[in-house]
């Protein structure tokens, strides 16, 4: 496995959307962000001024989404989706862009991925997914549809900003909606940028200006007042755990996408090769920052050391217990105030280089990952932690491997993998662990359709229970009962 690991996964699939073998430009891991003047651009970029869906105050923006999501109703099925490509189209004209300005900004994860991540949202469904049900019979017709909220409320990550509300405005507006959103304030400005070209783009081409609104500055104040603005018919959250149990507690209906600690079971029947291929394509993309990537492993004793062979040779680099100890005294400190591990934001999604000096070892710009063996106690373990280290765990057996994966999960029933050729051991474990996506003999971006099939989205609702999100999560359920006419037979 060479230097290129990871992208490969992703140029699979770009090859099969762009029909020939383009592959996603950009720097590779280790690499900085270039200083072209997108980035100046950026770092410029304007507050709310309330043009082309960017506004400072967020009664004015759900005024401006009200509006033109009436607009928007009085378009066809037909226009709707012509604006879901247009976002898709100028999403990945601007890709390498875009990227770069969020890599610029945020300053975690991996510039080539956030390249590839906006190449990727032609996987997101459209209007597609919106099919009209009917029923005859002698007492008439009754057609069951899904109609639109109306203006959605939502919150976006740092991990992901473009990408998400790029995913959810194109999953809303097939639905029907117009969304207002609150970025993530270390994600704002990129996204304020994104949001700005699309709605000039649909202003352009439709006549609807501020179908898509982001407030910028965003603020806790500003986060509040969309959850209790009478304007907001539907919460969309996908942040941490602090603002998904804030949604929740809402009156309004939330759809959140919560925390999520995957876990990996490797037994004694899996194709090592594939086993450490599969588990360094997952941890090392954007540097585990999503929430389905891998985050800890647990191998069957038997085949401990040729699944660690095989991580070696696929170009990860293995790290002793010294050194795992001096990275996690760094990277997931014991805080002084309540004597419990905390995540140090300083060394969420970045270089494996980086974490690995931290560990005093040195290792090339290109390594993706680092691993090494703990005990099930460890932070690493127990934490969503978000950086290109997975710890492996040594155990007895199957079952041991089982319990103290679904264990580790802590019941937010996101994501889980296993890598193993028995067919009951594979259906005892997903049957156990009952998480949204479930991922066999692969690594964690197939389960959303990147090496696998299906559809993408960046909003993955765990415990509203929604999962991963498509338009059809964006409407009302209608029924439409015409009694004893349009009867043909």
């Amino acid at each position: 496995m060479d230097q290129t690991l990871v992208s490969d996964v992703v140029q699979e699939v770009m090859r099969r959307l762009n029909g020939g073998g383009t592959k996603f430009a950009g720097p590779k891991v280790g690499e900085d962000a270039p200083a072209n003047d997108g980035i100046t651009r950026h770092q410029n970029a304007p507050a709310g001024d309330g043009r082309f869906g960017v506004f400072a105050d967020v009664n004015a923006a759900v005024n401006a989404a009200t509006d033109s999501q009436k607009k928007l109703l009085k378009l066809t099925t037909g226009e709707r989706d012509q604006i879901v490509k247009l976002i898709k189209a100028t999403a990945k004209e601007k890709a390498n862009e875009w990227g770069a300005l969020e890599f610029a900004e945020t300053k975690i994860g991996r510039l080539d991925h956030k390249i590839a991540k906006l190449n990727l949202l032609d996987l997101v469904p459209g209007v597609e997914f919106l099919k009209t049900s009917a029923f005859t019979g002698s007492n008439g017709v009754c057609l069951e549809e899904f109609a639109p909220f109306g203006v959605i409320g939502a919150i976006t990550p740092v991990t992901h900003s473009v990408p998400t509300l790029t995913a959810n405005a194109i999953n809303m507006i097939a639905a029907g909606n117009s969304l207002v959103i609150n970025p993530h304030p270390s994600g704002s400005n990129c996204a304020a940028t994104a949001v700005r070209e699309y709605n000039s783009r649909i202003a352009r081409q439709f006549g609807i200006e501020h179908l898509i609104c982001l407030i910028n500055p965003p603020t806790l104040e500003s986060a509040d007042a969309i959850f209790a603005h009478r304007g907001v018919h539907l919460l969309v959250v996908t942040g941490g755990p602090a603002v998904a149990k804030a949604a929740m507690k809402s009156p309004k209906r939330a759809i959140v996408g919560g925390p999520g600690n995957p876990p990996v079971v490797v037994d004694e029947t899996a194709c090592m090769k594939n086993a450490a291929e599969s588990i360094i394509a997952g941890a090392s993309f954007d540097n585990n920052l999503l929430c389905t990537g891998e985050k800890q492993v647990f191998v069957v004793e038997s085949v401990y050391d040729k699944l660690v062979a095989a991580l070696q040779t696929a170009g990860a680099v293995q790290l002793t217990g010294p050194q795992i100890k001096q990275l996690t005294d760094k990277a997931i400190p014991v805080s002084p105030k309540d004597g419990k591990p905390h995540v140090n934001k300083d060394y969420v999604g970045r270089d494996a280089k980086v974490l690995a000096e931290a560990a005093g070892v040195s290792v090339p710009p290109t390594c993706p990952l680092l691993f090494g063996e703990t005990d099930f106690d460890h932070p690493y373990v127990q934490e969503e932690q978000m950086m290109p280290f997975i710890p492996l765990i040594r155990c007895r057996n199957v079952d041991e491997a089982i319990d103290l994966a679904i264990e580790s999960e802590h019941g937010f029933r996101h994501t889980a993998m296993i890598h193993s050729r028995n067919l009951d051991t594979i259906t005892r474990f997903g049957q156990r662990a009952a998480t949204t996506i479930f991922v066999v003999n692969g690594g964690s971006p197939a389960g959303l359709s990147v090496g696998g099939e299906g559809y993408l989205s960046f909003t993955i609702a765990t415990p509203t229970g929604e999962g991963i999100t498509t338009p059809l999560t964006f409407t009302r359920f209608r029924r439409v009962m015409i009694t004893n006419s349009l009867r043909m037979v």
